[in-house]
């Protein structure tokens, strides 16, 4: 099965399926599934457009919203995570995944599913620290706060996501795993983008959720975005019994759509001739979110998920087989995710502008049909409720005010806040300095007691021919003898050797660039800021 893969889509849906269209011209045959690592931007109207968190001068109404109307068609399944740069009121409906259009497929704030025997996972939004630890409290219309919030990683879903045992074989995230980078050349990396140097030595680059996840889920492949630079790694864990081959997880980040970046890649990804083409919810992950609905937490409080500490009385919620059967039984063993898209909000009119759509929680009834059928709750109904009871949109946003501002006072299981990048970098969106949440930049220099994802012992010698179908992987995408220095990373898993390439070499290289006259965007201007020496850290919002 050809597989697509896209960095940040910034809304150029047009752009990523007519390149997506010359990769089939030039390639062996169609692509049958297209897979993008966030910041889609599905922006349906005007009102959409004021709940993405970038600058006025970034909210460009873009492609989406003739796909939403029916005007267009994806011309191959697309399935997407959400990243920090959202239309967040839209996704915000869909909570455990849905149609935003037909044959765009939203995985939800996490989510597993099949396509033809592929299980793909993923989880939406960045990781912030002070954040981490609170409910899904935001809530139409978002507050300056609450707009950037409401795309932080929850721990509720990485702690579902960790009740998964069955092997994955794609996993989706839109920012890097924290220690990636030491899997794959590092020197290439810093060169491209030498902001990271601070992060990538002081190992505080990417999220310690993610890395979390990928340690225990150790799927196949591992896409990102959100850094905007492609880069590989390949990351060999270590078996779980003596005598056996630790799995190993192939990483691949990607660039963002514009012309001349490595924003996309094809790969063969193998599958199960007999399952079926259409797509498919993940029994599994059924039976965690119907054993976890009792976990909803609708409010802006820190709290902690279940553990075996001797204060809950239930911490273990995989699923079991009998747990299995019963959601089989309540679905009638009918796995296909139905095509039940429907349109929820007016769709923008290039000839008749709407300035002043309202904006409106709204319940979608994907989600009414999704949760009804499986027998669990709408955080969004939940959330009205709370409103109702004048329990949540004065009180908690408030709370969360409050909190973010101090987020250096909360106690967490990650004591530093990871999403952010200490030195500006020149080719990320930056929100005005009004904007920004000074209280919460967190210097780089903080020591890290979180946990973090090691290289290995045991480092496989040859990845880059594996993303090499259409493209392959410049050399130096492998690490070279002078990149061990820095990195724990060599040959057969020896530090200071180096891993050969192996015969991708010899693969022909199709280039694949966006098909536009489009400029690049001149060089940000850079925006002086009040206590600047105070400051090593960008937030986490000025991250595209």
């Amino acid at each position: 099965m050809r597989v697509a893969v896209a960095g940040c889509c910034h809304g150029e849906l047009d752009k990523i399926y007519e390149t997506l269209a010359l990769a089939e011209r030039r390639g062996p045959g169609q692509i049958d599934l297209l897979l993008c690592c966030g910041d889609f931007q599905a922006v349906r109207n005007e009102a959409d457009l004021r709940c993405m968190a970038v600058p006025a001068k970034y909210r460009h109404m873009q492609t989406f919203y003739r796909y939403y109307s029916g005007e267009k068609k994806a011309p191959v399944l697309t399935i997407f995570i959400g990243g920090n740069h959202e239309a967040s009121n839209h996704l915000q409906e869909l909570p455990y995944g849905g149609w935003v259009a037909p044959n765009i497929y939203y995985l939800g704030l996490a989510g597993v599913v099949k396509y033809r025997g592929v299980r793909i996972g993923g989880i939406s939004g960045i990781f912030k620290s002070h954040d981490y630890r609170k409910g899904h409290f935001e809530c139409p219309p978002y507050t300056p706060a609450t707009i950037r919030s409401i795309y932080h990683v929850r721990n509720i879903e990485v702690y579902k996501l960790k009740q998964l045992k069955q092997p994955m074989d794609i996993f989706l995230s839109h920012d890097w795993p924290r220690s990636i980078y030491h899997y794959g050349n590092k020197k290439q990396l810093l060169k491209t983008k030498s902001f990271f140097r601070q992060e990538v030595e002081n190992n505080t680059l990417g999220s310690p959720a993610a890395s979390e996840l990928l340690e225990h889920l150790k799927p196949a492949y591992w896409f990102s975005a959100h850094l905007h630079v492609k880069f590989a790694a390949l990351m060999q864990h270590q078996a779980k019994d003596k005598g056996q081959t630790g799995k190993k997880t192939k990483f691949l980040a990607l660039d963002k759509c514009l012309p001349h970046r490595d924003f996309l890649q094809v790969i063969e990804i193998e599958h199960d001739p007999s399952a079926p083409d259409y797509l498919e919810y993940d029994i599994e992950w059924l039976t965690i979110l119907r054993a976890t609905n009792d976990l909803i937490n609708v409010t802006g409080r820190l709290w902690n998920m279940p553990e075996n500490n001797g204060l809950h009385t239930r911490w273990d919620y995989t699923a079991t087989e009998e747990a299995m059967n019963e959601v089989l039984e309540k679905l009638n063993h009918d796995l296909k995710v139905p095509c039940n898209f429907s349109v929820t909000a007016a769709c923008y009119d290039p000839s008749k502008p709407q300035t002043q759509v309202q904006l409106v929680h709204r319940i979608n009834p994907q989600t009414t049909e999704f949760c009804a059928q499986l027998g669990i709750t709408d955080i969004n109904v939940r959330l009205q409720k709370a409103k109702e009871e004048q329990q949540l949109c004065g009180e908690y946003e408030e709370q969360d005010d409050v909190e973010s501002n101090n987020s250096g006072e909360d106690p967490s299981e990650y004591n530093t806040d990871t999403s952010a990048l200490s030195s500006i970098n020149p080719d990320e969106i930056m929100l005005d300095e009004e904007e920004e949440d000074e209280d919460s930049l967190v210097s780089a220099h903080s020591d890290m007691n979180t946990p973090s994802v090691e290289p290995s012992s045991d480092q496989a010698s040859d990845f880059s021919g594996s993303f090499s179908d259409v493209r392959i992987l410049p050399g130096s995408m492998a690490v070279s003898s002078d990149d061990t220095l820095g990195s724990p990373l060599g040959r057969e898993g020896k530090p200071g050797e180096a891993v050969d390439s192996g015969d991708g070499k010899d693969l022909p290289e199709v280039t694949l660039k966006r098909l536009s006259d489009e400029h690049e965007p001149e060089p940000r201007k850079k925006i002086k800021r009040r206590n600047q020496a105070i400051y090593a850290a960008v937030d986490d919002d000025d991250a595209a």
